[in-house]
């Protein structure tokens, strides 16, 4: 079905990126001989204009369509890698950085909106759930045909990147039709500048803001995982990278194991509850690591903690689409990727403060008491919505494969 060929076409490029990402830091520090305060610059530059072209690709979803984006954030990533490549100023690589950023995330909202699109609404969260074991399983398989190729030629990852890419652009033209939907018959089509107007209408939603907000602070807790822990593992309880790695690897797995099965299980109850018990996950998960001291316990907390990203990541997406009116569905995407930026923004920095100054395990103790804080957030709004939406009460569903 087409959605499969989106979830095949969403493995193949995840792979590339998962090849070249891990050790991307490696390759700026060791080109251009710099420290990791460049590496953070040239991260900020790139998170900063990402900002803004996922912006401009949610918009420009909703008025060219999802496929056309798609194919153009994919040229522009095999282009960038390529330029990266070749690339041997610094100043000039931060350029770089910064129009990557702002043209090469554009296809970001097209591809979230083309599952909303492909499914009903009943089926998202297995939809959405499937998507994350496709991108999971493709972090589970690069970084180690990375490390072989890194080992010959860091040349070999970009190269590589920019072929699933470019394969992946292909598949997209041959095989994915477009699934914005169709204007009816007698309604004008909105212009461009009535399109990006459209965030105004976004930023009206109340009730979508206020879920914005809450999750806001529930990423801020999960940004410690892949910023704050190693670090805080490192210094106080003597974990080697090998060691914080076989986490970050059960973590995957675990992902491509038993997501799809937990999306299923979870698309019968109401979304918004399912929101608060993964964030609750999450808050006495992270919590842990303030407390124990022993690497079974830190597996422990992890395991807990991938409990609630299961859960959570599909269902927020299947919430931001329940929100969107159908012809609004890349700009409510887009803008729900406010709830990543700023936490990854501000998240690592609070939590920095709070090592250099204080005792390091209120990291851990903050991030389970601001969960708990999104916990009430997310049980406040599913009393709000359990009376407007008929669908947040459970319902029996078909069982079949989305």
């Amino acid at each position: 079905s087409t959605f499969w060929t989106l979830i095949g076409a969403t493995f193949i490029d995840h792979v590339g990126g998962a090849l070249l990402f891990p050790f991307f830091a490696l390759y700026v520090t060791e080109k251009f001989s710099v420290g990791m305060t460049e590496v953070g610059i040239l991260f900020t530059i790139f998170a900063g204009f990402s900002f803004i072209g996922t912006m401009l690709g949610g918009a420009l979803t909703d008025k060219l369509g999802r496929r056309w984006m798609l194919i153009f954030g994919l040229v522009v990533s095999a282009s960038s890698s390529l330029l990266m490549m070749v690339v041997n100023d610094l100043a000039l690589f931060y350029a770089l950085a910064a129009l990557v950023g702002l043209l090469a995330n554009a296809g970001g909202p097209a591809q979230q909106a083309m599952v909303a699109d492909l499914l009903p609404e009943e089926k998202l969260s297995e939809g959405y759930g499937v998507q994350r074991v496709a991108m999971n399983l493709a972090v589970v398989i690069g970084p180690a045909i990375g490390g072989l190729m890194a080992a010959t030629s860091f040349n070999l990852l970009f190269i590589t990147d920019a072929a699933t890419s470019i394969v992946t652009a292909v598949i997209v033209y041959f095989a994915l039709p477009e699934t914005k939907p169709v204007v009816a018959e007698g309604e004008e089509e909105e212009s461009l500048p009535e399109t990006f107007k459209g965030y105004i209408r976004v930023a009206k939603d109340g009730l979508f803001i206020s879920f914005l907000l809450v999750s806001i602070l529930m990423v801020i807790v999960y940004t410690q995982m892949n910023s704050t822990l190693s670090v805080y593992l490192r210094d106080e309880h003597g974990l080697t990278a090998r060691e914080f790695g076989y986490l970050l690897s059960m973590n995957a797995a675990m992902v491509v194991l038993f997501q799809f099965s937990i999306a299923r299980r979870i698309s019968k109850r109401p979304a918004m509850l399912m929101m608060a018990f993964g964030t609750l996950l999450y808050a006495i998960g992270f919590a842990m690591y303030g407390f124990v001291n022993t690497f079974f316990f830190f597996i422990l907390a992890m395991v807990i903690i991938t409990v609630g990203e299961m859960i959570v990541t599909p269902v927020a997406q299947t919430l931001v689409a329940k929100f969107a009116p159908e012809d609004m569905r890349g700009r409510y995407m887009a803008v729900y990727g406010f709830s990543w930026t700023i936490p990854f923004a501000i998240g690592p920095l609070l939590a920095g403060l709070i090592m250099d100054n204080l005792n390091p395990d209120w990291v851990w103790f903050a991030a389970g008491l601001v969960g708990l804080v999104a916990v009430g957030g997310f049980l406040l709004l599913y009393f709000r919505t359990a009376g407007e939406w008929k669908e947040e009460v459970p319902v029996e569903q078909v069982t079949e494969v989305v």
